[in-house]
């Protein structure tokens, strides 16, 4: 029996039959650095082909589009008279999630981002940084006034702001610097 050779590894994934919980995985795989899987194809890189695969090329594409609103190339091959299907997935530059939730490959194993991880992954895909967020609730009286005056100190020893800069009252000068 031929065997394919592209080894398993973070974007290559092989597996012997579909099932609708591999819509985790593409999830994953678009998040992440993209991915080719192969459906019929054993963990030895063996092709064993697939059962109903006219079915399949076309539940694949239309399950992966309505629940996760991407398209990827969904291709038919066929090795030694078995049918096998390639999924190529690219790397999304937007967040994709399946039925809510947010998948993301890493290594050889399937994530689900929670917490501060999903909001550092969201914020990264969408070329921002922490920094950024503005927050709202945010008050003069919320900053500390000894990193005020580190920071102060710090740009009038490196010649970035001046000492009449330096004495202004914070709000104006945090107002001139548009940090507010």
């Amino acid at each position: 029996m031929a065997k394919i050779k592209a080894r398993e590894c973070q974007n290559v994934e092989y597996k012997s039959s579909w099932h609708d919980e591999y819509l985790k995985w593409i999830c994953g795989f678009a998040n992440a650095q993209g991915a080719v899987m192969y459906f019929g194809v054993n963990d030895e890189h063996e092709v064993i082909g697939l059962d109903d695969i006219d079915r399949l090329m076309e539940d694949i594409p239309n399950k992966i589009v309505t629940t996760m609103g991407i398209v990827v190339d969904v291709n038919l091959l066929e090795q030694d008279g078995l049918e096998y299907i390639e999924v190529y997935i690219e790397p999304s530059n937007i967040p994709i999630n399946y039925r809510g939730k947010y998948y993301y490959r890493s290594g050889s194993t399937m994530q689900e981002l929670r917490g501060p991880a999903l909001q550092q992954f969201i914020l990264k895909k969408m070329g921002r940084s922490w920094d950024d967020v503005a927050n709202d609730r945010a008050t003069i009286d919320d900053l500390d006034p000894s990193a005020i005056e580190y920071f102060l100190k710090k740009g009038y020893e490196n010649g970035r702001i001046t000492n009449e800069e330096r004495n202004l009252p914070i709000a104006m000068l945090l107002q001139n610097l548009d940090l507010i």
